[in-house]
Order: C-alpha cells, then sequence, then structure tokens
C-alpha cells in the first residue's frame, strides 16, 4: 500500500474539510460539486448560475480560474488527507480555448507530478452539454513544510 493510498480521502470527507476551513467558498449558493476523485486527480462541476455569468452571455473567467484552483485543491486534499490543508497556490496558468455558452462546466483535474515541495497539475475545462474544450490550465501548488 503507498503513502497515497493510505491517506485517500473520500468525497464526503473533503467536502467536510472544505466546508469547515473554506465556507466562504459557498457564499451566495454551493455551485462547485466534486463529482470524483482518483488516484490521480478529480472531476469538478460548476453548476450553471447567475452569479458566474458575464454580459454577453458568457462564463466568467473569473468563475473559470475558481473551478481550477478548486478541483487541483479538492484533488490534492483527495489523494493525500488532511495533511496538506495547508498547501496553497503557488502558479497558475488559465488558457482560454473557446467562449463557454451559459450552463454547467466540468473541470477534469490531472495531478501530473505530486513532489516533496511541490504539486503540478493539468486542468481540462469542458463544457457538461457538449464535453468541448473551453480551458487548459496549469496550476501548481506548494505543499506546507
Amino acid at each position: 500500500m503507498t503513502n497515497a493510498t493510505k491517506h485517500r480521502l473520500t468525497i464526503a470527507e473533503v467536502d467536510r474539510l472544505i466546508d469547515l476551513h473554506f465556507p466562504e467558498v459557498h457564499h451566495g449558493g454551493r455551485v462547485l460539486f466534486t463529482e470524483s476523485l482518483t488516484d490521480d486527480g478529480a472531476i469538478i462541476r460548476l453548476k450553471d448560475h447567475p452569479k458566474n455569468l458575464r454580459p454577453g452571455g458568457t462564463v466568467s473567467g473569473p468563475a473559470m480560474f475558481t473551478l481550477a484552483d478548486y478541483g487541483v485543491y479538492v484533488a490534492i486534499l483527495g489523494l493525500l488527507g488532511e495533511d496538506v490543508l495547508q498547501a496553497v497556490t503557488t502558479n497558475i496558468t488559465l488558457n482560454f480555448i473557446r467562449r463557454p455558452q451559459p450552463g454547467d462546466l466540468l473541470g477534469e483535474v490531472k495531478l501530473m507530478k505530486t513532489g516533496k515541495r511541490l504539486i503540478v497539475s493539468e486542468v481540462l475545462i469542458r463544457s457538461a452539454s457538449d464535453m468541448g474544450l473551453v480551458a487548459h490550465v496549469v496550476a501548481t501548488y506548494a505543499r506546507p513544510g
């Protein structure tokens, strides 16, 4: 059994930690939901909500950024457990591919490297209605020392 498997959390356990330590994430209504956790990532849903739209009828960039950042954090907690609760974002690069229409978005998170100090990840953000790619994200987190 690897160390990662030993510390793996369930979706309910990750949600409990988020609700306890970061209740502001759901201010104005819960729109972020963990669909699944895997050994190397997660799938996160950003539900359609007026607070995530911008003029012109599209999902806002900040909403997509939040989906990616939240998704990576959830994947890290799911894989490594409560010991990494204080992991922090050190870098995110978000490339917009196409303009998403209003609706749910899915973030497919892949933890590409889980090192002693840094965790490097990739997030593909897709429109849930047609699974078309709308953004590509590379994010790096620092593990607590």
